[in-house]
């Protein structure tokens, strides 16, 4: 894992969340809470111009109800009054002229009168301010109707227009649209101070990861990212790239450890080649002592390349490199493999049990060796005359294959360390009972490599079973020996 890859993602950005977050937080609360104040005013604007229609709309049918009941005289300074709400009217002659106005009317009568006529009678209509004043006004038909003002002759207007002045009201709109964007702004600095106070508290837990991700860029490969234990999304990040580190320290472990071994195993054979041409140079080996020198240094050139070969295959199945897939009876290369351990060990009692042919897909020359290992190390790690038996069974799609021996068994807490590489149980370590300790790890390899599994399971004084387990081939598939 790169530390300081990680440092500069943990520490060099916390600013820049910060901003991010309140930047994003600031627009949201400005589109939210103008939204907010917008609709208000704008709901408050609807319902007071509703309200405007409705009153005149009331008037305008109280002055039919008037009008329907025969000619009337009224005195046109009171007819607002005697009508209601409507603040001022305007009397029209059947050409549209002026004939009496009064109260609000008298703001722009003659705009007034272009929009009521303008609209079909009964329907309200909107003024263009005049002096400041919104005006709205409604024409009523008035047939009938006798106006009198003090002082002026008498007239008998075509229609009547009220009118009603909707300025204080609207001003009422616009003072509760400015007085909310006061409050808006005010709750949006409120509500951004809390923000940077709750995301300096929330970040901390970042702040102290990218610390402890400092201590380990420096050396202290044993810290790791706190973690406060309430399931949070820091603590899970933490719990992440803990595993992270952690799977780090043991893949480095694992190849110190690797490096160790291998050079352990190669410094005897080395040594080995070493002193036998010390000897040569010296002049000491002549005649049949020479050949045999050779004979020492080709056994021991024979068991590095072994080792080195045995690398470079878990290398390439480390790395995933694809194994031949073709039809491979696993009984006949179980056979195989009995019959040639019986040939190296005549005195072994080696048996099979097998029901028939069991074709899998896989690597032929793989699972045979994978297959002798097993068999091999039964055989290396036992006392003479102890027997292994091989059993090979099918269930359920797959097929499992037992290599069992009734030896000394393995200790329980050497069990978890049979598959490591270049382990080797304190009993046999010396090379006497087997090779490097690469074989079942090359078993585990080969096996995982055609997505099956091996299990062993040991009794200390009773012996030791290692299973394998792989998928069988699908019905009518021919398999190869």
């Amino acid at each position: 894992m790169n530390l300081a890859g990680l440092h500069g993602r943990l520490r060099p950005s916390r600013a820049g969340v910060r901003l991010r977050i309140l930047a994003g937080l600031a627009g949201l609360l400005v589109a939210g809470l103008g939204a907010s104040a917008a609709a208000g005013a704008l709901l408050l604007g609807d319902y007071l111009h509703q309200r405007y229609v409705h009153t005149l709309q009331d008037s305008a049918t109280r002055l039919e109800a008037v009008i329907a009941r025969g000619p009337q005289v009224a005195d046109g300074d009171q007819l607002s009054a005697l009508l209601g709400p409507p603040l001022g009217s305007i009397a029209i002659d059947a050409q549209d002229r002026i004939m009496l106005s009064q109260g609000a009317a008298d703001l722009a009568p003659e705009a007034l009168v272009r929009a009521a006529t303008a609209v079909p009678p009964g329907q309200v209509a909107g003024c263009d301010k005049a002096g400041g004043h919104n005006l709205s006004a409604i024409r009523i038909p008035s047939p009938g109707i006798t106006l009198v003002r003090a002082g002026e002759p008498a007239v008998k207007p075509a229609a009547v227009i009220l009118v009603i002045d909707t300025s204080v009201e609207d001003a009422t709109t616009d003072t509760l649209f400015t007085r909310q964007l006061a409050i808006v702004a005010c709750a949006l600095v409120l509500l951004l101070a809390l923000a940077v106070l709750v995301l300096r508290l929330g970040l901390r837990p970042l702040a102290q990861m990218a610390d402890s991700a400092d201590a380990i860029a420096e050396g202290h490969l044993t810290e790791r990212l706190p973690i406060r234990g309430d399931r949070s999304e820091t603590d899970q990040l933490a719990e992440a790239v803990n595993r992270a580190f952690d799977a780090q320290a043991r893949a480095e472990a694992a190849v110190r450890s690797l490096a160790a071994d291998t050079s352990h195993e190669l410094r005897t054979p080395l040594s080995t080649i070493s002193g036998w041409l010390d000897l040569h140079r010296q002049g000491a080996l002549t005649g049949p002592g020479l050949d045999d020198a050779l004979g020492r240094i080709e056994d021991e050139v024979g068991r590095m390349r072994l080792l080195v070969e045995d690398l470079a295959l878990l290398a390439r199945l480390d790395a995933g490199r694809p194994l031949e897939q073709a039809p491979v009876d696993v009984t006949a290369l179980t056979a195989g493999v009995v019959e040639d351990a019986h040939v190296i060990h005549p005195d072994r009692a080696i048996t099979l049990a097998a029901a028939g042919p069991v074709p899998v897909t896989g690597d032929a020359t793989r699972l045979q060796q994978a297959l002798r290992n097993l068999v091999g190390n039964a055989v290396q790690h036992t006392p003479a005359g102890t027997a292994v038996h091989v059993a090979i069974t099918t269930s359920a799609g797959s097929v499992q294959i037992d290599v069992a021996d009734n030896g000394p068994g393995i200790a329980p807490q050497d069990l978890p360390r049979i598959f490591e590489r270049f382990w080797r149980a304190e009993a046999s370590r010396s090379r006497a009972y087997g090779g490097s300790g690469l074989g079942l790890a090359i078993v585990e390899a080969i096996i995982h490599a055609h997505q099956g599994q091996v299990t062993v399971e040991s009794t200390v004084g009773v012996g030791t079973k290692v299973t394998v387990r792989l998928k069988v081939l699908g019905a009518g598939s021919k398999a190869r020996d």
